[in-house]
């Protein structure tokens, strides 16, 4: 079933494409389209419901792919993996590659939010996971160019001493080391800032240990932390 409007129909088709699906694939395109129409662009008619089947989709292809293709890595390590290849930020990123702004149906007022674009763009790339899926009921139509995305992101989490989660990293250290945990300090906050608009500072006892920056508290609260880890977390430190 191909979508009424034929500038619409083009677009999506341009998008499979850069997934690398041919035209001929059996997508839903009414189930992709709904896939890239925002809520603030119908309140029953968007990519809401997608985006829960799409959410399970993304966890499971992920799992069948690590368990494929890293079948000796410890059960705690596939949950670490997993839990950072499925978070907003990096779904995001991905979603970014493929350009999928370009293909979103959204409201000025939501288009112009750059708070939540990343929000966005994750959802969106969820829920075109949840139509892919439901156009066959397999993962078809998802594993072959996700796979490849997967490869370059779990080496790079895989090389990070923290998986990237440098709050959590810190906090062990410093638990360890002294028996407290680090506090983080709001040291700014302005949207004319964008893409980076609050800024935050991470405090062990009374020695600030690093700042950093991001579109959000928590995005700011990490890049305080990555700073703090390889400031005193590192084996250089620790001999030194």
């Amino acid at each position: 079933m191909v979508i009424q409007y034929p500038p619409r129909q083009k677009d999506l088709e341009n998008l499979a494409k850069k997934l690398g699906l041919s035209n001929t694939a059996p997508i839903n395109w009414y189930l992709l389209d709904l896939a890239l129409t925002h809520p603030t662009i119908s309140a029953t008619a968007n990519y809401e419901q997608l985006e829960f089947v799409g959410d399970a989709v993304i966890r499971l292809a992920v799992a069948e792919f690590l368990l494929e293709s890293y079948s000796t890595l410890p059960v705690g390590e596939f949950a670490a993996v997993r839990s950072i290849l499925v978070s907003d930020r990096i779904l995001a990123r991905l979603a970014a590659g493929y350009g999928l702004s370009r293909y979103l149906l959204v409201s000025n007022s939501a288009y112009h939010d750059k708070l939540g674009e990343e929000s966005r763009l994750a959802e969106s790339f969820e829920a075109i996971l949840g139509a892919l899926y439901l156009s066959t009921h397999n993962f078809s139509l998802i594993r072959p160019w996700l796979d490849v995305q997967l490869v370059p992101l779990i080496d790079e989490i895989r090389t990070d001493p923290a998986l990237q989660n440098y709050k959590a990293a810190l906090q062990e250290w410093t638990q360890a080391h002294y028996k407290l945990l680090p506090t983080y300090r709001l040291t700014e906050s302005d949207i004319s800032t964008l893409p980076h608009c609050f800024t935050t500072e991470v405090w062990l006892q009374d020695q600030c240990l690093g700042e950093g920056s991001g579109r959000s508290i928590k995005a700011a609260e990490q890049a305080a932390a990555q700073v703090a880890f390889f400031a005193v977390c590192t084996p250089q430190h620790d001999r030194s």
